[in-house]
């Protein structure tokens, strides 16, 4: 018998003043049965830093043709393709085929940035990259906003990320490694 996705419901609230977004997404969020919630956690705060009235969830872990999160315009061109983790170097050069700009988003500490080392001479050749890693406190910490229904407040300034509810609040300054400002 195939286990099933779990699926979380957030109220996500953004005040991002870098890019002037002011607006609350409700989310429905499938955690993949091989899926950790650090993962998914990352994925909603990746999301808070990206949003867009197009961006959305993708069936991520389980298909290999979508990314984590995506953005598509009204004629059904993907704009935004962004990954979490490490993908294989072959998924990156896909995804910069398919989308005007990639992004992809580390999270998990030294496994991050021993690929990064391996990678990096080779993430040059992708001029609509961008990677970008989060700082792994912070997303360790994610996993106590946690619930199955989540009222989540996302504030931007700066290049700072406060993520949290009403109870507590995790600070994300993440760190742009290739495109962006870098490129």
């Amino acid at each position: 018998m195939a286990l099933k996705a779990t699926i979380y419901k957030a109220e996500l609230m953004i005040s991002d003043m870098d890019r002037d977004y002011y607006a609350t997404h409700t989310l429905t969020i499938a955690q993949h049965p091989s899926e950790t919630i650090l993962r998914m956690m990352t994925r909603i705060a990746v999301f808070a830093l990206n949003a867009h009235e197009r961006l959305e969830f993708t069936r991520g872990i389980s298909t290999d043709d979508e990314p984590d999160l995506w953005q598509r315009t009204y004629s059904d061109e993907t704009e935004l393709w962004i990954e979490l983790g490490q993908p294989d170097e072959k998924r990156l050069r896909k995804a910069c085929n398919k989308a005007q700009s990639v992004k992809l988003y580390g999270y998990q500490g030294n496994a991050f940035d021993v690929w990064w080392k391996q990678h990096e001479n080779k993430i040059h050749a992708y001029p609509k990259l961008s990677v970008i890693k989060l700082a792994d406190d912070a997303c360790t910490q994610l996993e106590s906003l946690c619930t199955r229904t989540m009222r989540l407040q996302a504030t931007i300034q700066d290049g700072t990320m406060w993520l949290g509810n009403d109870e507590q609040s995790i600070e994300f300054t993440p760190e742009t490694l290739f495109g962006g400002d870098q490129s």
